[in-house]
């Protein structure tokens, strides 16, 4: 690779869509030491809720400003079932959430990583882009852990937020196993499209 090569491939990795993505990814660790190293559970639910809105900057700032990459399209979506499957194990072990609906979000983001992880690695499987079904699900998701956790706190009006958690989580839920099911044809489709690349 040539250093202009070199430079534009820096540059489009350099991207205020993937550096939001990246501080979001910076800020589990984070989350973690709120809720067990601080013990506060408000606080972490509070962050949490930030890093869940983040998601919709960061893809608003690639198209308003036309820096939308392979990379980012990659990263962001990988950042997005970290932050889950952390976040949620966390909350988990916390108790401050349903144990039922945390396994049923959790099996779900494992499954489908999973699956979309081996059939990129293993079977060349052509890259494609998370539905707004999908980002819909992930969104109302980010929304209902906060909410459950604030429930669970001695935070001001702790039992609206409980409320406002069922509300926003059921929905998710829903949406988020009805996306899953509806990535079955596109798995199969960029499959033999990658299949047929390959000659």
């Amino acid at each position: 690779m040539t250093e202009p090569d070199s430079q534009l491939s820096t540059h489009k990795l350099l991207t205020a869509p993937n550096l939001f993505t990246l501080v979001r990814l910076c800020c589990i660790p984070l989350f973690l030491w709120m809720l067990f190293g601080r013990d506060n559970r408000a606080g972490a639910a509070w962050l949490l809720g930030g890093l869940g809105a983040t998601d919709w900057v960061d893809g608003w700032l690639a198209r308003r400003f036309n820096q939308v990459s392979e990379f980012g399209k990659m990263f962001d979506p990988t950042a997005d079932r970290l932050l889950f499957i952390v976040g949620i194990t966390g909350i988990m072990i916390d108790g401050s959430a349903p144990l039922w609906f945390c396994w049923v979000v959790l099996v779900r983001e494992v499954v489908v990583g999973g699956t979309i992880a081996i059939a990129t690695v293993a079977f060349k499987m052509e890259r494609f882009d998370v539905t707004w079904w999908g980002k819909t699900a992930t969104f109302l998701l980010m929304f209902a852990f906060p909410g459950f956790m604030l429930g669970a706190s001695d935070f001001f009006a702790h039992t609206g937020f409980q409320i406002a958690a069922w509300l926003v989580g059921i929905p998710g839920l829903v949406l988020s196993y009805y996306t899953a099911f509806g990535y079955v044809p596109t798995i199969r489709a960029s499959l033999r499209s990658g299949r047929a690349r390959r000659g």
